[in-house]
C-alpha cells in the first residue's frame, strides 16, 4: 500500500481489523512501533513547521514568523499560495514575504496580544487546508525587585517579601540570595515565582552579618537587585505571650493584678518590653501600659485607677527593644473590680390612682437603674421607706429587687424615699411628697408645645414661674392602661425636651405631661398628645343619615376607633353625589361630626361617603345611599290645614243641622197643608164635580199640562211684606188649546192691585182655601228652580172676562188681541208646591194704554169660585208676596 503520509493512529486503527489472528503478535509490535513514533516525532506527520515555535516577545513590537513548506508539498503547490490567519482572522497580503518555493514570511507590526494564535494555512481551489499554528505571547522585562524586608523567628524561619513591580504577562522566576557579608562565597538561594521566600531551621542560622538580594528573570530578561544587609535581632519576632491570671485584691478597691509568661523560643539575653492592653467593657474604654521584663520569662503589673465593680478585660503583646516587629495580642482575660456603695441616687417617679370605693389610693412607684459613671457595683435590691407626713414615726420599710412598687395610702400626705444598695452599702435616698386626697396643686406652666423633626420628638413649656428649674417630662400611649407602662425622664434648667423617635412607635398617639418640680413637691401637670410619625387613617368613618327632607339631610357619622386613626384628624370631607349627576363635597372642622346638606335635588337618590383626613392623608369610609323626599313638613302642614279647617267644618256643619234639624226642615223641607183635611169647607163629593172652566177646558181639543203650573218668584218691597199677597193664576189654557186671547184683554197695565189692604178685598169671600207662610225673600228664592219660557198671557183679567163673557171675546178677537212682544213672563216650578197654581211675573210694556180702576174692580170681583176635590182645579198659596208696587194703580 502506497501511503503519502506517515503512519498515524488514526490508520493504524483502521488496518487493525484485517489482520489474522495468525499476525496478531507481530502485528501488535507494529503498531506499538507506529504509535511510539508518531508520539515521539510529531513534525514527522505535519506538512509545514513554523519558526520560532511559541515565541514570547515584548509587548509592542514587531513579530516575525516563517513558515516552512516539506518536500512532499512542493509538486502540487509553493510557498505563494500561503495564507496566514492571527486569531482566525485573515492577514493583510502585503504583510507577507515569499522567500523561495517553500518559505514564506509574516511581520505583524505593533503586536498588543497578551496572548494570540498565528496560523499558517495553504489555499487550494476555494480550500483553506491548515498546515500548521503556534501560540504568540507578549509581555515585559521584569523590573527589579523593590522593599526588601525579612522577619526571623528564632528557631523557625527566616521569611523575606519585596515588591516585584509592575506585571510582566510572562513566567517570571524569582531567586532570594541570603549572604554572609564576611565570607561573600558563602551563598543560600531560595527559589520562587511569588514575592515571598523563607529559609527554614536548620538553613535559618542567628547572624547579624547577613544581606539579602533578589533576582527576577524571564524570556525577555533579568533583574538583580543590590544586597541589603539586615541585622537578625532587629527583624526579630516571637509568639504572643500567655495570660496567667488577672484578679482583684480583696480590700482594696479599684485594683487589678495581671501575670504572664513569654515565649521559649526567643534571642537569649535580649531586653524585652510588654505592653498590656485593659478595656473597660462598660464604656468600651482602652487604655495600656508598659512593662520591662529582664531576662524573666513571667511578667506581671498591678492596673490601678479602675471604675468601682466595673468589669475589664485584658490583653498583652511583647517585643525585643531593638526589633521592630511585636508579638501578636494574647488571648483575653476578664475580671471585676471591687464594689463600692452607690454614690447617685435613683430616678424615682410615681402615678397616682385614686379610688372611688374607698378612701385609700394606690400610688405606683417606679424607678430606673442608677446612672452614675462610673457604677459603684451590681446592685442588690432596693429599700422602700414611706411614713405620712405628719407622722414620721409611723415609717414602714419595703425591699424590691424589681424597680416598681405599688403601695396602698391613705387620703394624708406622705413622704416616700426609695434607695439602692449593694455590697459595699446603699445610695443617697431618692424622695416624693405624695399630696393629700382634697390638696390642689397649683398650675405652673402655661402651655406645651410638640413638634417633630427627622431624628427626634421635641416637647417645649412655658412656665410662670422660670426660677423652677426641675421638671419630670412623662410619656405613655393613649390606650396603655397599665401605670407601669409609662416613661419618664427628669429635665433640669431647661424648659426643652428631646428625644429620639426610636423610642415612640409609629402611628400611635402617645399622651404627653410636664409636671413641674419644687424640691419633693410635684405641681399640677400640663397635658398634650403627639404622633412620632403619622399615616392616613386605616379606615374611614361611616355615614348615616338623620332626618332626610325635601331639599336637605343631615349626615352623620361616629369618630374613627384611636387604633385606626394613625394621626390627628384634622376635618371631615362630606362627598355627596346625585343619581348620574356630578359629585359635591363638604369640609368641616375635625370636632364636627354631623353636618346637614342644603339645596338638594327634591325626590332624588344620593350616594354619601365620609372621608377623614389626617397630615398623612385621607381615607373614604363605604358608601351610604338616601333619597330625598317629594314633599317635605312645610308642603305637608300647607296642605293639612286646609283640609283639617275644612273637616272642622264640614262636622260643625253636621253639629248644627243635628241641633237644628227641626228649624232646617221648615226652611228646607216646608209641610203644605193638604186641602182635603181642611176644617174651614165642606168639600164636594167628586162625583157632583162640575166646574165650568173645566168644561170650557175640555170643550176644546187640547188638554191642561199641570206641570206648566209653577210657582214664580217675584220681587216685592221689603216694608209690607208681612201683608201683601198675591193672588195671580190662569188656567193656561189659552196656549194649550189655541183659545183666542185677543177678546180678553186689551190695557196698558195688568196688575191685581197695589196696596195690601186692596189685595186683601181682592178675595171673594168664597174662596174656599188659602195657604200662607211667612218666608224671607231669600228663601223663597232657594226654593225655586228655572222653568221654561211660555207665551205671555193675560191671567188676572182671565177671572173676570173669560168666564162671563166668553163668546163676546170669541168675537172680538181682532179688535182686542194683545200683541206677544208686549209682555215676557218667567215661569218657576217649587217642588214642594206641586199642586199650586202658576205665579206669573208680568213685565208689562210701557206702551199700552193705563187700565181703569173699575176694570181692576170688575176683574178682581170675577173670580171663579174653587171647587173642592175636582181634577185639574187651581188653588192659590200666598207665602209672605209684596205686590209690586207700579204707578199705575187698580
Amino acid at each position: 500500500m502506497n501511503l503519502r503520509h506517515p503512519v498515524t493512529k488514526k490508520d493504524a486503527k483502521r488496518f487493525l481489523p484485517i489482520l489474522t489472528e495468525k499476525d496478531m503478535f507481530s502485528n501488535f509490535i507494529w503498531m506499538f512501533v507506529l504509535l511510539c513514533s508518531s508520539v515521539a516525532d510529531e513534525n514527522s506527520i505535519r506538512d509545514a513547521d513554523i519558526f520560532p515555535s511559541s515565541p514570547e516577545i515584548e509587548r509592542g513590537s514587531s513579530l516575525k514568523l516563517s513558515c516552512v513548506l516539506r518536500k512532499n508539498y512542493i509538486p502540487q503547490r509553493n510557498a505563494s499560495h500561503i495564507i496566514w490567519k492571527l486569531n482566525d482572522e485573515l492577514i493583510a497580503p502585503e504583510n507577507y514575504n515569499i522567500v523561495n518555493k517553500t518559505v514564506s514570511n509574516i511581520t505583524i507590526h505593533n503586536f498588543t496580544y497578551s496572548t494570540a494564535y498565528v496560523e499558517c494555512l495553504m489555499k487550494y481551489s476555494d480550500k483553506e487546508i491548515p498546515l500548521v499554528h503556534t501560540e504568540v505571547k507578549s509581555g515585559f522585562r521584569p523590573d527589579m525587585p523593590e522593599n526588601i524586608s525579612c522577619i526571623y523567628f528564632y528557631d523557625v524561619n527566616l521569611t523575606c517579601t519585596w515588591n516585584a513591580g509592575r506585571e510582566t504577562s510572562l513566567k517570571t522566576n524569582y531567586t532570594l540570595y541570603r549572604k554572609l557579608m564576611s565570607s561573600p562565597d558563602l551563598v543560600r538561594s531560595c527559589l520562587t515565582i511569588t514575592e515571598s521566600c523563607s529559609f527554614f531551621y536548620p538553613d535559618n542560622d542567628y547572624s547579624n552579618d547577613f544581606c539579602f538580594q533578589v533576582e527576577a528573570k524571564n524570556a525577555l530578561g533579568a533583574s538583580l537587585t543590590e544586597c541589603v544587609p539586615i541585622p537578625l535581632q532587629k527583624i526579630e519576632k516571637f509568639a504572643p505571650p500567655e495570660i496567667i491570671s488577672v484578679k482583684k485584691i480583696p480590700g482594696i478597691k479599684q485594683l487589678l493584678t495581671v501575670t504572664w509568661k513569654m515565649p521559649e523560643k526567643i534571642i537569649p539575653l535580649k531586653h524585652i518590653i510588654c505592653q498590656v492592653q485593659y478595656r473597660n467593657l462598660y464604656s468600651n474604654f482602652t487604655e495600656f501600659v508598659n512593662v520591662s521584663l529582664n531576662s524573666k520569662n513571667i511578667g506581671s503589673c498591678n492596673l490601678t485607677g479602675l471604675w468601682d465593680s466595673t468589669d475589664y478585660s485584658v490583653a498583652i503583646r511583647c517585643v525585643n527593644n531593638e526589633s521592630a516587629f511585636w508579638s501578636g495580642w494574647s488571648g483575653e482575660k476578664s475580671e471585676s473590680t471591687e464594689e463600692n456603695a452607690p454614690s447617685g441616687k435613683v430616678d424615682l417617679w410615681r402615678v397616682i390612682e385614686s379610688s372611688r370605693s374607698s378612701r385609700n389610693r394606690s400610688v405606683h412607684l417606679m424607678w430606673k437603674p442608677l446612672k452614675s459613671f462610673p457604677p459603684s457595683g451590681r446592685i442588690l435590691g432596693y429599700k422602700i421607706q414611706y411614713f405620712p407626713e405628719n407622722k414620721a414615726a409611723h415609717k414602714r420599710t419595703n425591699n424590691s429587687t424589681e424597680q416598681k412598687m405599688t403601695l396602698l395610702l391613705n387620703e394624708e400626705a406622705h413622704i416616700i424615699s426609695v434607695t439602692a444598695y449593694n455590697s459595699a452599702g446603699e445610695s443617697p435616698e431618692a424622695i416624693l411628697r405624695i399630696p393629700s386626697s382634697d390638696e390642689k396643686s397649683s398650675q405652673m406652666i402655661e402651655k406645651v408645645v410638640t413638634s417633630t423633626t427627622n431624628e427626634e420628638v421635641v416637647v417645649q413649656w412655658i412656665s410662670s414661674e422660670p426660677e423652677k428649674t426641675k421638671y419630670v417630662v412623662e410619656w405613655y400611649e393613649e390606650l396603655e392602661m397599665d401605670p407601669f407602662g409609662r416613661s419618664w425622664q427628669y429635665v433640669s434648667n431647661s424648659t426643652k425636651w428631646k428625644n429620639n423617635k426610636k423610642n415612640f412607635k409609629p402611628y400611635i398617639c402617645y399622651n404627653i405631661l410636664v409636671y413641674p418640680l419644687y424640691g419633693s413637691n410635684v405641681a399640677a401637670p400640663s397635658y398634650t398628645q403627639i404622633y412620632a410619625e403619622e399615616k392616613k387613617p386605616s379606615e374611614g368613618p361611616v355615614a348615616d343619615t338623620g332626618i332626610v327632607g325635601k331639599n336637605e339631610v343631615t349626615v352623620k357619622w361616629n369618630e374613627i376607633s384611636k387604633t385606626k386613626r394613625n394621626g390627628f384628624i384634622t376635618n371631615y370631607t362630606i362627598f355627596y353625589k346625585p343619581e348620574d349627576g356630578k359629585e359635591l363635597n363638604e369640609t368641616v372642622n375635625s370636632d364636627v361630626l354631623q353636618y346637614r346638606l342644603k339645596s338638594l335635588q327634591a325626590n332624588t337618590q344620593y350616594t354619601v361617603q365620609i372621608m377623614a383626613s389626617n397630615k398623612a392623608g385621607g381615607t373614604i369610609g363605604e358608601p351610604k345611599t338616601f333619597k330625598t323626599l317629594k314633599l317635605d313638613k312645610e308642603d305637608i302642614f300647607f296642605i293639612a290645614i286646609p283640609v283639617e279647617i275644612s273637616i272642622l267644618c264640614l262636622i260643625g256643619l253636621w253639629i248644627t243641622c243635628v241641633l237644628k234639624k227641626h228649624a232646617f226642615k221648615k226652611v228646607c223641607w216646608p209641610d203644605i197643608p193638604n186641602p182635603e183635611e181642611s176644617l174651614a169647607v165642606e168639600w164636594p163629593l167628586p162625583s157632583s164635580v162640575n166646574n165650568s172652566f173645566l168644561k170650557r177646558m175640555s170643550s176644546q181639543t187640547k188638554t191642561v199640562d199641570f206641570e206648566e203650573i209653577n210657582v214664580l218668584e217675584y220681587c216685592f218691597p221689603e216694608e209690607s211684606q208681612e201683608g201683601s199677597l198675591l193672588i195671580n193664576y190662569e188656567n193656561h189654557v189659552s196656549e194649550c188649546t189655541g183659545i183666542n186671547t185677543k177678546g180678553i184683554i186689551n190695557r196698558h197695565e195688568k196688575m191685581l192691585h197695589n196696596e195690601e189692604n186692596e189685595a186683601a178685598k181682592s178675595f171673594s169671600p168664597s174662596m174656599p182655601y188659602i195657604i200662607t207662610d211667612q218666608f224671607t225673600r231669600s228663601q223663597m228664592h232657594s226654593a225655586l228652580i228655572p222653568g221654561k219660557e211660555v207665551q205671555p198671557i193675560e191671567v188676572a183679567s182671565d177671572l173676570c172676562g173669560s168666564q162671563q163673557n166668553p163668546i163676546k171675546n170669541e168675537e172680538n178677537d181682532d179688535e182686542e188681541v194683545l200683541r206677544l212682544e208686549d209682555f215676557s213672563e218667567k215661569a218657576l216650578f217649587n217642588p214642594y208646591l206641586k199642586n199650586s197654581v202658576k205665579t206669573r211675573e208680568f213685565l208689562v210694556s210701557e206702551s199700552l194704554p193705563e187700565p181703569s180702576t173699575d176694570e181692576c174692580k170688575s176683574q178682581s170681583g170675577a173670580l171663579p169660585p174653587f171647587q173642592p176635590n175636582v181634577l185639574a182645579q187651581s188653588y192659590i198659596t200666598v207665602d209672605m208676596f209684596r205686590l209690586a208696587k207700579e204707578k199705575a194703580k187698580c
